[in-house]
C-alpha cells in the first residue's frame, strides 16, 4: 500500500472561510482568516482505496518564514502515519 497526498490549497497564512450573512437571512458571505499555521492536504490510498482529507500543521523557518523543503518532509511523516492508520483500520 502506498499513500500519496496533494495540498489542497497554497500556505500564504490565510484561509476563506464561507459563513452566514447575519444581515441577509439565507445568504453566505465570505470572510477572509488571517493567522492561519497549517493548510488543508488529501491522502490517497491505492490499496485499499482510501481518500482522507486533513489539515496539517505547515513548517516554518527559523526566522518564521514558510519552509518548503521541511514541509515536503513533514508531509511525507504524515503520509506515512494515514498510511499506519489505513492498514490498521483506523481511517477507511
Amino acid at each position: 500500500m502506498a499513500v500519496t497526498y496533494k495540498l489542497l490549497e497554497t500556505f500564504d497564512g490565510t484561509r476563506k472561510h464561507t459563513v452566514p450573512d447575519p444581515e441577509n437571512e439565507g445568504e453566505t458571505k465570505e470572510e477572509t482568516l488571517t493567522g492561519i499555521t497549517d493548510i488543508e492536504v488529501e491522502f490517497k490510498s491505492d490499496s485499499p482505496d482510501v481518500t482522507h482529507v486533513r489539515l496539517v500543521n505547515v513548517a516554518f523557518d527559523t526566522d518564521g518564514n514558510y519552509d518548503e523543503a521541511a514541509m515536503k518532509e513533514r508531509l511525507d511523516q504524515v503520509a506515512l502515519g494515514v498510511q499506519n492508520k489505513i492498514a490498521m483500520g483506523v481511517i477507511s
